[in-house]
């Protein structure tokens, strides 16, 4: 078996360990941030800020062009100048939770993706969040971290491979933004009871 028959085949364990379940809570929840026309915060490092950035040009574009409701969605890693300002004069770990406190309010949802689940940054960022009353959701990998147990709603790729659990949380994304592409006036989701 060569490297890219392994590691595909490892990665099919890793899609078929996706729990869809909590992905259609997902859904369920930026229905209703579109709906109700909440902003939605996504953010993380390295290959997790590539996702984000990514996950969020697909619900800005793909999910909302030419459609009468759409996503008032930004990734926190896509401001560099405020990125880098603050990383540079403060500390990296204020990076996301200090654009959270200028533009998040109540109700508001918050995605926080983390591999590891042990990004400082992130993690202020979600109990800033959670303090101010807006939806969380986490993706995360390995054990979950810290991450994990902050989230309303976590999604968890339990792999100890980052490249899996990279790809696991990019096909999560691809799965919600999809939904909104090819199933624009759906029924709405039924999401977890969040309080």
């Amino acid at each position: 078996m060569t490297f890219a028959d392994a590691y595909r085949s490892e990665l099919r364990g890793v899609v078929d360990s996706i729990d869809t379940g909590l992905v259609q809570q997902a859904i369920g929840l930026f229905e209703e941030a579109r709906r109700d026309g909440n902003h939605i915060f996504v953010c993380g490092n390295g290959g997790s800020a590539s996702t984000a950035s990514h996950f969020a040009c697909d619900m800005v574009k793909g999910a909302s062009y030419q459609r009468d409701r759409r996503f008032r969605i930004m990734a926190l890693t896509d401001q560099l100048p405020t990125l880098t300002a603050y990383a540079n004069d403060v500390s990296y770990d204020c990076v996301f939770v200090e654009q959270l406190r200028n533009f998040a309010q109540p109700g508001d949802l918050f995605m926080g993706i983390s591999g590891s689940g042990n990004s400082p940054n992130v993690l202020r960022a979600i109990e800033y969040a959670n303090e101010i009353r807006c939806k969380t959701i986490a993706l995360t990998g390995r054990d979950g971290g810290k991450l994990a147990p902050l989230a309303q709603l976590n999604i968890h790729v339990a792999a100890p491979h980052m490249g899996r659990i990279e790809d696991g949380h990019m096909i999560v994304c691809h799965m919600i933004a999809y939904y909104f592409m090819e199933q624009p006036e759906g029924a709405p989701q039924s999401p977890r009871q969040i309080t």
